[in-house]
């Protein structure tokens, strides 16, 4: 550890954000059996929460608000952890050791924790800002939008990355009219393979779904409220609600503004640190190196938050830095369980595993001869084996990859030894 931060002499931890990292952080340090003051500082009101089930099972009104809470008020209470929620955090003092809040009272910290996730790329087009145009971010986000999910809606979804593919079959299943327009010639272009934007473009248009790839936006129509979105070549798309999909930024202001280095988000090591010793990160805000993938990045992801979140902790703890995982994701889309281990980026060989006919199949990707990601469609043994896989730099036979004959538990054996 920097010699400047010693953790016997670290009484006092500022948390501030509200999604998965920030609550992985408070846990692990209580568990961790950190004695001293933490005060999480969180600009919504809501306690820290999930967020991936917002496009999923909370807008489709099949979980309570409350189940998306990581832990309840008790917990903090118990804990004595300082909640101040609904506040902004707008300046960070290093030499003075403080985070000013918007009201102007200054906090004392010791060691402080950023977990300021993410915002949603905003729409560069004239009407973005009409009634009945949402992004997809937060819990008043979706309860914003929610009552006008009803059947015979006609929804248009700009970006078909997971999050709109997600908020597509959601809407499908509650009986509205849904067209997703895509600027890129398929999609979940950036992440996946032709195989898997395929096989997702046929499901969603055998739900009924308009699935319009290559199709570029000019603006959104109406008045005060939207009534469609208009396409090149001036084709009206009718639409009662518009949600925009088209990705998010790091929310690095309040580190950039203190000056620490940032670039795409802010950069940390492998415990979570930041350039100032004393300054941790974790999360969306992040960029890190991906130990296991062999470059450096940016990850949105429930993985990345939770092992930053414990890396940060442990780090203020004086604890040794926590196991790290490959990177895995996953998207729930109607009965279809998409589970993601890896990144697939600079392969040089797809292998095959299954018949996608019957929703139960998986992609292999390889580079040199070594696995470096997977999509697992309803295929649990194929991800839970992949990542062990990954971890283990194991090159694998692409022949009894593709055989579903060979158990992965028979590929893992032959290729770990």
């Amino acid at each position: 550890m920097d010699s400047s931060l010693d953790p016997a002499e670290i009484k006092s931890v500022i948390v501030v954000g509200g999604g998965q990292a920030a609550a992985q952080a408070i846990q692990s340090l209580r568990l961790g059996k950190f004695e001293g003051a933490i005060t999480l500082i969180g600009e919504e009101d809501a306690l820290p929460y999930q967020r991936p089930p917002l496009s999923k099972a909370y807008m489709k009104g099949e979980l309570d608000k409350e189940r998306l809470f990581f832990k309840p008020k008790e917990w903090y209470t118990d804990q004595d952890v300082s909640l101040r929620l609904g506040e902004k955090a707008t300046s960070i003092d290093r030499d003075a050791r403080t985070v000013t809040l918007e009201g102007g009272e200054a906090l004392s910290y010791d060691a402080l924790i950023l977990a300021t996730g993410s915002r949603p790329r905003a729409l560069p087009l004239p009407g973005a800002d009409l009634e009945g145009v949402f992004a997809l971010r937060t819990l008043s986000d979706v309860e914003a939008m929610r009552p006008l999910m009803v059947a015979g809606k006609r929804l248009v979804i700009i970006g078909a990355g997971y999050i709109g593919l997600e908020a597509a079959a959601v809407a499908r299943q509650l009986g509205l009219d849904v067209t997703v327009l895509e600027r890129a010639p398929r999609v979940l272009e950036r992440v996946t393979s032709p195989v898997i934007s395929a096989f997702y473009e046929d499901v969603h248009r055998a739900e009924g779904v308009d699935i319009r790839t290559g199709a570029a936006t000019e603006a959104i129509e109406g008045e005060t409220n939207v009534t469609g979105v208009r396409l090149m070549g001036d084709e009206v798309v009718p639409a009662d609600i518009v949600l925009v999909g088209i990705g998010i930024l790091p929310n690095d202001d309040l580190a950039s503004d203190a000056g620490l280095s940032c670039h795409d988000g802010i950069p940390v090591d492998r415990d979570a640190r930041t350039s100032d010793p004393r300054i941790f990160a974790a999360g969306d805000c992040t960029r890190r190196d991906i130990v296991h993938c062999g470059r450096e990045g940016r990850l949105e992801s429930v993985h990345n938050a939770i092992e930053q979140g414990k890396q940060a902790a442990a780090a203020i703890l004086g604890k040794p830095r926590p196991p790290e995982d490959c990177p895995w994701f996953w998207s729930d889309q109607y009965d279809l369980k998409l589970q993601i281990a890896g990144l697939s980026s600079g392969h040089d060989e797809i292998v095959k595993r299954g018949d996608p006919e019957d929703r139960k199949f998986a992609v292999f990707y390889l580079k040199d001869g070594k696995l470096i990601a997977v999509d697992a469609i309803n295929s649990p043994p194929e991800f839970m084996v992949s990542k062990k896989l990954i971890i283990a730099g194991a090159k694998v036979d692409p022949a009894t990859l593709a055989d579903p004959a060979v158990s992965m538990k028979d590929i893992a054996a032959a290729a770990l030894g």
